[in-house]
């Protein structure tokens, strides 16, 4: 099973960005769809953002289409998520996951493998 480590969280103003990276060891991630799912205080996770195993088709969540990008390197086993414009209701822990190929990327139980997440705080 792939071990998952997210990094690059913290606090920004509304309207700024951030990039959070998730680092991946143990498998190579280049057989996994790769996904970012987050959880607000007092909430269901909530998908995010995900990307096939090639990199070439992405998927993004309600609210976050055209601020938030996802990507991936396989060379370096690292999937990142570049957040811009962010408003407070993105405020959350988010988490990387991994799902096997051809399940579908908007459903939270098709991950099975969870990093431990990174927090991002943003301010009014």
């Amino acid at each position: 099973q792939v071990q998952l480590v997210e990094s690059g969280g913290g606090l920004v103003q509304a309207g700024g960005s951030l990039s959070v990276s998730c680092a991946a060891s143990g498998r190579a991630i280049n057989t996994y769809y790769m996904g970012w799912v987050r959880q607000a205080p007092g909430k269901e996770r909530e998908f995010v953002a995900a990307i096939d195993w090639r990199g070439r088709t992405t998927y993004y969540g309600n609210g976050v289409q055209g601020r938030f990008s996802i990507s991936r390197d396989n060379a370096k086993n690292t999937v990142y998520l570049q957040m811009n414009n962010l408003k407070p209701e993105d405020t959350a822990a988010y988490y990387c996951a991994a799902a096997d190929v051809g399940s579908n990327v908007r459903l939270i139980d098709s991950y099975r493998s969870w990093g431990q997440g990174t927090l991002v705080t943003v301010s009014s």
